[in-house]
């Protein structure tokens, strides 16, 4: 047995931009002597149909000057290179050796009388050394010589070849010789993001004002009466709300050659795009074993090492982790001993888990945005079945401010200063409905924001797609 495709969730549009049939009873049959017994209030079937509340429940907002935002990040503190090259002259077991950084091109930070180990990347051996020679800036080279007695671990295959990783970890100096040659400046990485100006309109004739409807309409932020067009002003409200959340985690950055830029539309950056660009994206389906967590908290571990983390999931990922941790029961392969209650007859049954603490905290929430089947729900493709989001907050360079603030990962900016205020900006324009601004005979309602979403630490933030 299976759950049936027909029928199914509507998906049919509910706003529309006129007056139709489907808006309003048409029912003016006078030849039938009876009346139908009517409700007079429209029914809920979807709930609260708003999708908006994750940016309210892990971020914050905050005003900004400029239409450009910039901060910066701390940088590793440490320094290790991954692809290293060692002399092809060097033979195994020689005492020295030649090694040339292929990382990077320049301001490479290796010093004179540094110690480090050089881990050969076949795996097979390593070695700890100290750098003997002056630094050739310019192609990267250096000479070290080797602590073990046997000497080099692993023949070297050619300065241009990356065959090995070094770490630094100390160094090492003689008896009466000069301190350390060189300096290093701290790095910080520089990031920034525009805000965009979302708007929404909603118009109504004064004629259409004045008249009664049939059904008392209601929406999700209390309002009801028996005028439908107050059903679509504050629909109008609710939808333009979302779209300020929505907005902020779909929005992407326009290529450098895309129609859009062509158009002067320049995008923003969103959190899904953010994370994908600098952070964590668990890929190919949800993390359904603690195997395939532990490779998320190891890279984690090379990460910030936030402390507590929330998991914003869809409902098949809710149902894979509470599988999982239900999994860690010796008696659950068989029963539904697993939670910390006793399951008596006359409790109902909880096969759900709001977190689990493995290296980490993980706390679970469902994200009605990634359910919703108007929106990301039942996506064919390019569809996101969560996100993690570390909690509290960073500490950062604010280049406005011009000193170091504390900001939460996730936090809106949007344009404000002492005469205009682009938060949420609402205002009717027209001759009806109490508007004295025009001779449109209309009432008209325009909505805008000028926003954009700083994601701090985007390396801390992880994104599970299909």
């Amino acid at each position: 047995m299976a759950l049936l495709s027909n029928p199914t969730f509507q998906l049919q549009p509910a706003p529309e931009r006129q007056a139709l049939a489907t808006n309003y009873i048409t029912n003016f049959d006078f030849l039938n002597q009876y009346l139908p017994d009517t409700y007079e209030k429209e029914f809920e079937r979807y709930g609260n149909r708003s999708v908006a509340s994750f940016l309210r429940m892990v971020g914050a907002e905050m005003p900004s000057n400029s239409d450009l935002i910039k901060w910066a990040e701390q940088g590793r503190l440490h320094t290790k290179y991954v692809e290293v090259g060692v002399d092809v002259a060097n033979t195994l077991g020689s005492s020295t050796a030649t090694l040339q950084v292929n990382d990077v091109a320049t301001n490479m930070a290796v010093r004179l009388g540094q110690t480090v180990l050089i881990s050969f990347n076949s795996g097979a051996a390593s070695n700890k050394a100290v750098v003997i020679s002056p630094i050739d800036y310019t192609t990267n080279q250096f000479d070290v010589a080797f602590y073990e007695d046997g000497g080099l671990a692993e023949a070297g295959a050619g300065v241009g070849v990356s065959q090995a990783t070094i770490m630094i970890y100390g160094s090492e100096f003689q008896k009466g010789t000069n301190g350390m040659q060189e300096s290093l400046e701290a790095e910080d990485e520089i990031f920034d993001n525009k805000p965009i100006i979302i708007k929404d309109k909603y118009a109504v004739s004064g004629s259409d004002m004045a008249q009664i409807g049939w059904v008392e309409v209601t929406t999700e932020n209390g309002a009801t009466g028996y005028l439908w067009y107050l059903k679509s002003e504050h629909e109008t409200r609710l939808r333009f709300e979302d779209y300020l959340e929505t907005a902020m985690i779909e929005a992407v950055p326009a290529g450098g050659t895309s129609g859009a830029l062509a158009a002067g539309i320049t995008g923003s950056e969103g959190l899904f795009f953010a994370i994908g660009d600098r952070g964590n994206v668990f890929g190919g389906g949800n993390p359904t074993t603690l195997a395939e967590f532990d490779s998320i908290i190891q890279r984690l571990d090379k990460q910030g090492a936030i402390e507590e983390n929330v998991i914003f999931v869809n409902r098949q990922f809710s149902f894979d982790i509470d599988d999982m941790l239900a999994a860690q029961n010796s008696y659950g392969s068989g029963g539904t001993s697993y939670g910390l209650f006793d399951n008596d007859e006359q409790m109902a049954l909880n096969l759900g888990f709001s977190g689990f603490r493995r290296g980490y905290d993980f706390y679970k929430t469902d994200w009605k945005y990634l359910n919703d089947p108007t929106m990301r729900g039942d996506l064919p493709s390019g569809s996101v079945n969560g996100v993690l989001v570390p909690a509290g907050s960073t500490t950062v360079y604010d280049q406005v401010l011009g000193k170091n603030a504390k900001r939460p990962f996730l936090h809106v900016r949007y344009r404000a200063s002492e005469t205009e205020d682009r938060r949420y900006k609402t205002w009717v324009t027209g001759s009806a409905g109490g508007a004295r601004t025009s001779d449109l005979d209309a009432m008209e309602v325009h909505f805008l924001s000028e926003r954009a979403l700083c994601t701090l630490g985007a390396n801390n933030f992880v994104i599970f797609e299909d």
